[in-house]
């Protein structure tokens, strides 16, 4: 008899936690979706069922604590003791600080920052006592460098990743089982560059270069399978994370001239969806966005992380044989 692996995942209803939702049920999950609407939990949780898992999904708002431990009750009251937890919900307010409502960006932290919050302290309380359990943050290139016109969602990434390695320090301190990782994305073409709260005179669009949700879906499915605890997603991620440790202030210059420009998209005329930031938008909008015409699905870095034993056992044969060829040419010229 096989044991059902059960995983919750917040935001699971669009965009890239909608990709995460599909891509774990195929890989055998049963899956709990927590998001606030219900035509898209409809639709996630039919997505779980066409991969023959079984679904649920919970009406959830993660900026509230109670109805996010009220959700991790139900999930293990219905179907048992939940293995991994994906804190995956957020919320967009496109803008300059100034120009950004001070309950807008209030929000944006409730959701972005205390969403996190509040899914890892329901899922760790649950893992710990039974020292078994993984928690999954999906991180962000813009937890290391904090760009323009996103002030609100920069600061609660970058307040995740402390938040993220002081609760890893203190599951270290006690020996616990239950792991925790962080999985840092590149920019990704998802639903939520249609539904953001903006005054930008353009549509924004994510900084380029833009990828698929998908490839961020399998980089969490394969951290949820073989744990560990930092995954930076492509070359834009690498090197955002690089370039703010050793060149920071010619990113602040750099940012500051080419931030607004790189976050619009004049060619594109869809209207925008009603925001989401306070109520969902209506209807099922799935895990893709308007950008599929510039996003790539995968890179040399993408693999090299997807398939990291390969690539070191590739190195080591590498090494190997240059290491040999050296032998046979010494010996060669001493013959």
């Amino acid at each position: 008899m096989t044991t059902s692996r059960i995983a919750v995942v917040t935001g699971g209803s669009a965009g890239l936690g909608r990709a995460t939702v599909r891509e774990l049920a195929a890989r055998g999950w049963d899956v709990a979706v927590l998001a606030r609407g219900q035509d898209g939990l409809d639709g996630a949780t039919a997505d779980i069922r066409a991969a023959g898992r079984r679904a649920l999904g919970i009406p959830t708002d993660v900026a509230d604590r109670a109805q996010v431990e009220a959700a991790a009750d139900r999930v293990e009251a219905e179907w048992g003791p939940i293995d991994l937890w994906v804190n995956d919900a957020m919320v967009g307010v496109f803008g300059e600080f100034l120009e950004t409502d001070p309950d807008d960006f209030e929000r944006a932290t409730a959701v972005n920052y205390f969403g996190f919050v509040n899914g890892t302290r329901a899922a760790l309380s649950r893992m710990v006592p039974r020292d078994h359990g993984h928690v999954v943050q999906v991180g962000s290139a813009l937890a290391h460098r904090g760009i323009p016109l996103q002030a609100a969602y920069c600061a609660a990434k970058h307040a995740v990743q402390g938040f993220t390695e002081s609760v890893t320090t203190e599951l270290l301190h006690n020996k616990s089982a239950v792991r925790i990782s962080t999985v840092d994305m590149p920019a990704l073409n998802t639903i939520q560059f249609n539904w953001v709260r903006t005054t930008l005179p353009d549509h924004p669009q994510p900084v380029a270069p833009i990828f698929e949700p998908e490839v961020g879906a399998r980089a969490i499915a394969d951290v949820a399978d073989r744990p560990r605890r930092r995954s930076w997603i492509g070359e834009p991620t690498l090197g955002t994370v690089l370039g703010n440790r050793f060149v920071a202030g010619w990113l602040d210059v750099f940012m500051a001239k080419t931030g607004y420009s790189g976050q619009q998209a004049p060619d594109k005329s869809e209207p925008m969806l009603p925001d989401n930031l306070y109520e969902p938008t209506a209807g099922d909008h799935g895990a893709r966005g308007i950008f599929s015409d510039r996003a790539h699905s995968s890179s040399p870095q993408i693999w090299y992380t997807r398939n990291r034993r390969l690539s070191y056992g590739l190195a080591v044969a590498a090494a190997l044989g240059a290491g040999a060829a050296t032998v046979r040419a010494v010996a060669g010229r001493r013959g």
